[in-house]
């Protein structure tokens, strides 16, 4: 089984790059599932119910958020759709659902999980114990699990691929919005990457208009974070699993470029 999954969409610029660039990469990278977390993707914050059936109308199989998935008034109605996911260690009566079991005919299930970091993060339950009980419900039914931890450290992401190394087939990290250098599979055949990148415009901070984001530094007082429109890319990885064991195979950092318009 060959999933994608695709680094935080930051707004129209991030839901162009899925548009242009996803239709195409399942034909050549020979995709099975496409993963993309979008808690960004409704003008940089947050999700919508028209952002969400734009991308599932363009080739995104589930969609991941994290902190700011409600940052929209209308995000829960998005929430509906079990193919959209929030942190599953959002507190009990929380709307929605932190994972979903992906059945097709023709490829084996593969269930994806939400979770969110709580170091340098907004308050939350244990991401870990999470895990714990949402594999206790999963027993027997796929070996094939991919986690996204929208995390800001770098520990907590790598410790949770540490931690459930060989029961999961993947840990991927995103919220940081920078793609890092050490995608691996631990020893028990677990594939993991701190972080896998952002989709959106890269001549920016972050996803949002350069001078403003300077000028804050500088100054300490609050400036409108614009969304940036250069240099539109796509970041995420591309995790190979054996389907019997539920083991990775392979991971790759995936990129590429928006052609200019």
């Amino acid at each position: 089984m060959r999933i994608l999954l695709i680094g935080d969409l930051v707004g129209r610029p991030g839901r162009t790059a899925v548009k242009q660039l996803v239709p195409a990469l399942r034909a050549e990278l020979q995709l099975d599932v496409v993963i993309a977390n979008a808690e960004n993707v409704a003008g940089g914050k947050g999700i919508t119910p028209e952002t969400m059936t734009e991308l599932l109308a363009n080739g995104v199989d589930v969609i991941t958020t994290g902190d700011h998935v409600f940052d929209q008034r209308t995000a829960m109605q998005a929430l509906e759709n079990p193919r959209v996911l929030r942190p599953a260690n959002f507190p009990p009566g929380t709307p929605g659902a932190g994972w979903f079991l992906l059945e097709r005919p023709g490829v084996p299930a593969l269930a994806v999980v939400n979770v969110l970091g709580r170091v340098f993060m907004k308050p939350a339950d244990c991401p870990f114990r999470a895990l714990e009980a949402i594999l206790a419900e999963l027993a027997g039914r796929t070996p094939c699990i991919l986690v996204d931890i929208h995390a800001e450290a770098t520990s907590e992401k790598i410790a949770m691929g540490w931690a459930f190394d060989g029961r999961v087939s993947a840990v991927l990290g995103t919220h940081t919005h920078v793609p890092t250098a050490d995608a691996r599979i631990l020893p028990h055949g677990t594939a993991c990457m701190t972080d896998v990148g952002m989709t959106g415009a890269h001549a920016s901070v972050l996803g949002r208009v350069t001078h403003a984001v300077v000028a804050h530094f500088y100054t300490g007082t609050p400036h409108k974070f614009e969304l940036a429109e250069g240099d539109v890319q796509l970041h995420g990885a591309l995790v190979e699993i054996d389907e019997a064991t539920g083991r990775a195979v392979a991971i790759t950092p995936v990129a590429r470029t928006l052609p200019a318009m």
